[in-house]
Parts: C-alpha cells; structure tokens; sequence
C-alpha cells in the first residue's frame, strides 16, 4: 500500500482513526509476522525547490486592450471571479517619471486600469490597460519571454466548449501530451483569447512520469 501524509501528525492521526484500529488489528491473523510494517520511502512532498525565503508565483501579469471584456471572457471561459481593481478605471492614470522608472513603461505610457483576478487553486492574474506607448502583438509560442497560461481543466472537451463560446479560437487538438506526460487520458490544446494571448487547456488524469531523481513532484492545482 502506497499513502501520502502531509506530515508525521498526519500520519498519527490516521493511525488514531477507528477503522485504521480494526485493519491493523486484523492483520495479526491475516498478515505473515502478524502485522504491518512502515517504510518511509520519500519525503517528495515536502519538497520546496526554492531559496530561503522564496514561496513560489504570486500572479501573472497580462496586459488586454478592454480590462472589463477580459474579465467577462476569463469569467464565462473558466468561472475566474474579480478580486479587486488595483487602479480604478475612473482613478488617475498611473504615468509619469515615477512609474517609468518601477515599471520599466517608455516615455509617455500610462496605465489608466488595474484588476486582479483569480482563476481556481493557482496564482491570480493582474490584468492591465496600458494606453500611449508602443505595444507589440500578442506572443506566440516561438517568441522570447513569457508566452502562453497552461489552465488545468478536469474535461477538456467542455472546457473547449466553454472557451468558445466566450469568444476564444481554438487551434488543433486536443492532442496527446509528449513524453514524461504521454500517459492514458492525458491530452492537451491550445487556444487564443479574444484579444490574442495563447492560452493552453490541460489535464493529466493518467500522471506525470517523473525521472529518477527528481527533486520535486509537478505542481497541480487541487480539485
């Protein structure tokens, strides 16, 4: 039997529970030596692949031409629910030497709307209105930097239906996953938002084959 407990507490209270009592306890005559016995295989889930101090993504930035019609797509496309507006549309821009130096925006830029908003067990998505400087096309996946999200989705036939019809275009698939994540039942597609951005839809119900030796499982968000 494999099991995985967040930690020693965990495990002590399983051990404590009514019906883990009765199991053990008919082991005495079932079992060969009377029982059971525990091997500690891995710590794995306590992995933290990251320096002191550093808990892991926070958010991602993405910049939209109509922050209201994002929301809207990223609400009827994955249910996201709005937080707050971390710049009011009818607040002050936030332009001028100041945000020019923090932010890295040209001369000229100004930012006029900021929303935060979250999308299930993962990190939120800081959506931005940016209007008088020069803007790039959004990014395919051949570009530098960052270039698509990757949403965990547990039906990727209905989270393409859904993603259509909240004005998404899906490209080719769904399609098998490659390699370490070509498993039964695992299978992706990618997508653009309205706007532009490449959005991909996942799921890997059939698990990831980690290489020997890796220091961390693959981050999933919960169901």
């Amino acid at each position: 039997m494999l099991e995985e407990y967040r930690d020693e507490a965990a495990f002590k209270a399983h051990l404590a529970q009514p019906h883990t009592q009765e199991f053990n306890a008919a082991l005495e005559e079932a079992a060969t030596g009377g029982g059971s016995t525990v091997t500690d295989l891995a710590t794995f889930a306590d992995a933290k692949p990251a320096a002191p101090g550093v808990r892991g993504v926070d958010h991602a930035g993405l910049t939209v031409p109509d922050i209201d019609a994002a929301t809207r797509f990223f609400s009827e496309a994955f249910g996201a629910v709005t937080l707050y507006d971390v710049l009011p549309e009818d607040g002050p821009d936030m332009e001028g030497e100041g945000p020019q130096a923090e932010l890295g925006l040209s001369p000229g830029t100004r930012i006029t709307h900021m929303r935060l908003v979250r999308i299930g067990n993962g990190p939120c998505l800081e959506l931005f209105r940016i209007e008088g400087g020069e803007q790039s096309e959004p990014a395919r996946l051949q570009d530098l930097g960052l270039t698509h999200l990757g949403l965990y989705v547990d039906d990727v036939e209905a989270a393409c239906a859904a993603f259509a019809a909240a004005g998404g275009t899906l490209l080719k698939g769904p399609h098998p996953l490659a390699n370490n994540e070509d498993n039964d039942g695992n299978a992706g597609i990618y997508g653009r938002a309205p706007w532009g951005t490449l959005i991909e839809l996942l799921t890997y119900p059939g698990g990831i084959d980690l290489p020997e030796g890796a220091p961390a499982p693959r981050w999933t968000p919960n169901p």
